[in-house]
C-alpha cells in the first residue's frame, strides 16, 4: 500500500514579501503583524499612505465598504449577480489526494484504484479526488480502446461501477478523477462525481481541450478524438459545494470564476501537466485559481512514469484560498491526506475582501448558461 508523503506546510498567515511588508499596490502597504490577532481589534490598519477603518474582525468598516460599493458597483461585475457562500454541510474534513500509477493494463488500474481508495478512507478521509486518465495510458490511441459508456453503466463501466461501490460503502465523496467516456460516437474526457450513497451527482467532460505545439518540447491534440464538454460543473456534496475541471481547464480564469460566482467552496482539477508545462505552470496556476477565487483548490495527477509515450509532473496538490500551498508531493505514487477548513475561506475574505471591491462599472463577468436559465424561469 501507499504511504503518505510529509507535506509542506505553510503559514495559514499573509505572506512576507521582501523588508518583511506585504504591498497590494505602490499606493497601500502593510507590515504583517498588524494583521496579527492582538491588533485586530484595534480599529484602524495604519498603512504608508492611507489609514482605512477596520471593524472588531479586521475587516474594513462597513461604512467604508458602503460608500466604496456605491461608487464601483462591484454587484454587477457578475451576471447573473454572484450567490453568497453558503454555510457548508461540514466545515472541516480530511480530503485524499490519490496519486495513482496508470499502466496499459485496465483490470489493474482498476483495482489498483480501489485498493488505494481504500487506504485512503481507512485513514479517515472524506473527500477522495483521483488523477486525470487514471485507467487508461493518456493517448489518442487509446482513448477508444480504454472508453466507457458511463451512462449505461455496470459492465460497460466497470470503472465508474468500482467508484460508485465504494462511495456507498465506505460513505465517502468520491472526485473520481477522469476516464475515457463514449457517448453514441463521440469520446469526452469525463469526471464523475459519486455521492456517499454511491449515485452518481455529477458529470464533467472537459471543456478545453488540450491541443497544443510547443516545437521541439511537446505536441498533443486531444480534439483528434476526444470532443469538448460544454457545461461548467459545479455540484453539492456532503463535504460542500464543488465546482470541477479537468487539467487544461485550469488555465481558464473564467471557469474558476463562474464557480465561485455559483457559490463553490472548493474547485477540483483532475489534471495531468506534462514535464514541460509542469514545472512551469502546474502549482502556479493552482495558487492563482485559490487566490483568484479566495477557495480552497485541489489537484490530483498520475504518478509518473517515464517509460510512457506521455510523462506526467505529478506533484498533486492543495492549495488554500490565499494561495498558500497546504500539502504536496513530488512525482511518485502517494496518499496525500490533508485537511479543508471552510471557516479559513470567510476569514480569509474579511483580511481581502476584494469581492466586495470589484469594478462593476468597468467589467463584467457573464455567466451565459446561468443567465439563460433565469431567462427561462
Amino acid at each position: 500500500m501507499l504511504s503518505s508523503p510529509s507535506h509542506q506546510n505553510h503559514s495559514p498567515h499573509f505572506p512576507i514579501c521582501s523588508r518583511h511588508r506585504s504591498c497590494f499596490s505602490p499606493e497601500i502597504c502593510f507590515l504583517p503583524a498588524l494583521l496579527s490577532s492582538r491588533n485586530l481589534d484595534s480599529g484602524s490598519i495604519s498603512f504608508c499612505k492611507r489609514t482605512i477603518m477596520t471593524n472588531s474582525s479586521g475587516g474594513i468598516s462597513s461604512v467604508a465598504m458602503a460608500k466604496m460599493e456605491s461608487s464601483f458597483k462591484p454587484e454587477e461585475a457578475r451576471i447573473p449577480p454572484e450567490i453568497p457562500l453558503s454555510i457548508p454541510p461540514i466545515t472541516k474534513f480530511k480530503i485524499a489526494l490519490c496519486q495513482l500509477s496508470v499502466t496499459a493494463n485496465k483490470e489493474r488500474n482498476i483495482v489498483h484504484a480501489r485498493q488505494v481508495i481504500e487506504e485512503a478512507a481507512r485513514k479517515g478521509a472524506q473527500l477522495i479526488l483521483l488523477p486525470e486518465i487514471w485507467n487508461s495510458p493518456y493517448s489518442n490511441d487509446s482513448f477508444p480502446v480504454y472508453a466507457e459508456d458511463i451512462d449505461a453503466g455496470g459492465d460497460a463501466s466497470p470503472s465508474t461501477a468500482m467508484l460508485s461501490e465504494l462511495s456507498r460503502t465506505l460513505q465517502i465523496t468520491i472526485v473520481g478523477g477522469s476516464i475515457p467516456e463514449r457517448s453514441g460516437d463521440r469520446l469526452y474526457n469525463t469526471c464523475c462525481v459519486f455521492g456517499t450513497d454511491g449515485k452518481l451527482k455529477a458529470k464533467h467532460r472537459k471543456i478545453h481541450l488540450f491541443d497544443i505545439d510547443i516545437p521541439g518540447q511537446m505536441t498533443f491534440e486531444e480534439s483528434k478524438t476526444l470532443t469538448a464538454g460544454e457545461t461548467p460543473t459545479i455540484v453539492d456534496t456532503d463535504v460542500g459545494r464543488i465546482g470541477i475541471g479537468i487539467c487544461y481547464d485550469i488555465r481558464f480564469q473564467e471557469l474558476a470564476a463562474i464557480y465561485a460566482a455559483r457559490g463553490a467552496h472548493l474547485l477540483c482539477y483532475p489534471g495531468a501537466f506534462n514535464m514541460t508545462t509542469g514545472p512551469l505552470h502546474w502549482e502556479l496556476l493552482q495558487r492563482a485559481r485559490a487566490a483568484d477565487c479566495q477557495l480552497y483548490v485541489a489537484t490530483c495527477s498520475p504518478a509518473r512514469d517515464t517509460g510512457s509515450n506521455y510523462v506526467a509532473w505529478g506533484h498533486s496538490t492543495l492549495v488554500g484560498p490565499f494561495g498558500e500551498v497546504l500539502a504536496t508531493t513530488e512525482h511518485d505514487e502517494a496518499i496525500i491526506i490533508s485537511e479543508i477548513d471552510y471557516s479559513v475561506t470567510e476569514q480569509r475574505r474579511i483580511y481581502l475582501p476584494f469581492q466586495r471591491q470589484r469594478r462593476g462599472d468597468l467589467y463584467q463577468l457573464v455567466d451565459v448558461q446561468r443567465l439563460n436559465s433565469t431567462r427561462t424561469t
